[in-house]
């Protein structure tokens, strides 16, 4: 069964300040009642004791002879040796004994002076109890008894007596609210920072246990599951969309690759007739990198696996080694370890190697790529002695088409795809990429990927 008072987290702060007020109101109707201070009805044992007490004094007051003034001064100093006090006023509330001054005995009986209704009051130690009426002569007086209390008072009313000890009882009584407040709050509150996360990193799945908990957490993930599904449908468009157009360009490439080798077959080769083969071939290329690519952005969370660095890149740097030595070129990748990484490896492996190619291509004899982890990430750099890239344009390099007007234009065979694939591909693994000039004089490339700490 729900309340709706507790499905909302407001709800939930207003149900515990009631309840707070509530208890605080209980404690205040309940410490008159059950503190002795303050004036009470006298137990009945007790009530029952006093004034067969009072009667028999009556009795030996009329037996007794001499002034009643007298003899009523007798039995309070009798009644000392016995462990308790009696008091004896007048009906007009004159003490008539003992002599001396008594504040408790004067402030009880401006409260308590009507021998109907005796009643009780704790003054430090001391309980004082009355009226009862004794029956003397020439007139009756009242007796009040007062005698030490042993008994301690109750639990709450000690530490209301005792700062300290309220604070730790409120903190006590409180804390366990407080904590069921904070688990309310910091449950619905945690799931929808993983989900944040897991959208952050490429991940975007809706999460149906976000739409539970207080009523404010439940709208918050209703509409982050919509901004999720809002995403996927505008990636999945823009998938189709570019599938589509792949599939409307490539067929018209088809066709002007076999006419141009239909005119080479009838007219010869010619330099029209190479050029219009290249071009069509660079488009054709830059198709599939931008497919590729997107494909990489939409489907970049997929097969992930827990795999290590030396299985992951060691066949593909030889292979790039191999590459490099056909073009006059030396390539060093110096120490590779089996540094434990967890992605998809496709696109790993094809991170670096665009990079690498990318080094191979633009360097001139010496291609370096250093491997130094870390506490918690991996970090390679990959320097060549080319020509490099002006200071301005390192920023731009990573866009997508983009081509340095220097060494990168449309002579050299590039589509300006590779290194926006890189960075695609590391970002998705929650990395980093970054271009500096390198001390060999060209481009310096820095990957940063966080190494897999999870336990096997």
């Amino acid at each position: 069964m729900k309340f709706p008072l507790f499905s909302s987290l407001y709800g939930r702060i207003f149900a515990i300040f009631w309840l707070t007020l509530l208890l605080v109101v209980f404690t205040l109707v309940l410490l008159p009642i059950l503190d002795p201070r303050t004036q009470h009805t006298i137990p009945a044992p007790d009530l029952h004791r006093f004034q067969a007490a009072a009667q028999n004094i009556g009795l030996r007051l009329a037996e007794a002879r001499g002034p009643a003034g007298q003899r009523l001064q007798q039995l309070t100093h009798d009644s000392r040796r016995k462990g308790f006090q009696l008091y004896f006023t007048s009906t007009e509330g004159e003490i008539i004994a003992p002599d001396g001054r008594n504040k408790a005995l004067r402030n009880f009986i401006t409260m308590a002076d009507d021998p109907a209704k005796p009643r009780q009051r704790l003054y430090g130690r001391w309980m004082m109890a009355g009226p009862f009426q004794v029956d003397a002569q020439p007139a009756p007086v009242l007796m009040y008894v007062g005698r030490i209390w042993h008994r301690p008072p109750p639990f709450f009313i000690q530490i209301l007596d005792k700062p300290l000890q309220l604070l730790l009882v409120t903190m006590l009584v409180s804390t366990p609210l407080l904590l069921w407040l904070a688990w309310a709050v910091t449950i619905p509150a945690r799931r929808l920072q993983q989900a944040a996360e897991r959208v952050a990193t490429g991940q975007f799945e809706a999460d149906p246990t976000l739409e539970a908990g207080p009523r404010e957490f439940r709208q918050a993930g209703a509409s982050f599951n919509q901004m999720v599904r809002a995403i996927n449908q505008t990636i999945s468009g823009q998938q189709r969309l570019l599938s589509d157009i792949s599939h409307e360009l490539r067929s018209p490439l088809t066709r002007l690759r076999m006419a141009t080798a239909l005119a080479k077959r009838k007219q010869g080769d010619s330099a029209e007739l190479a050029r219009i083969d290249t071009e069509a071939e660079r488009l054709e290329k830059m198709i599939s990198e931008l497919l590729e690519l997107s494909r990489m952005q939409s489907n970049g969370q997929g097969q992930r696996e827990h795999t290590d660095a030396g299985s992951l890149w060691l066949e593909m740097l030889e292979d790039a080694r191999f590459e490099a030595e056909q073009c006059q070129k030396q390539l060093d990748y110096g120490t590779l370890e089996a540094w434990p990484l967890c992605g998809n490896p496709g696109l790993l492996i094809s991170a670096l190697e665009n990079v690498v190619r990318n080094a191979i291509k633009y360097g001139r004899e010496t291609i370096q790529i250093r491997f130094q982890p870390g506490a918690d990430h991996l970090e390679i750099w990959i320097d060549d002695d080319g020509e490099g890239v002006p200071d301005s344009e390192l920023g731009d390099i990573f866009r997508p088409f983009y081509r340095v007007s220097t060494a990168r234009d449309r002579s050299s065979g590039g589509t300006g795809l590779g290194l926006a694939i890189t960075d695609s591909a590391i970002r998705q693994h929650n990395g980093t990429v970054s271009a500096s000039r390198s001390p060999l004089g060209g481009l310096q490339i820095r990957l940063t990927l966080p190494l897999d700490t999870t336990p096997a």
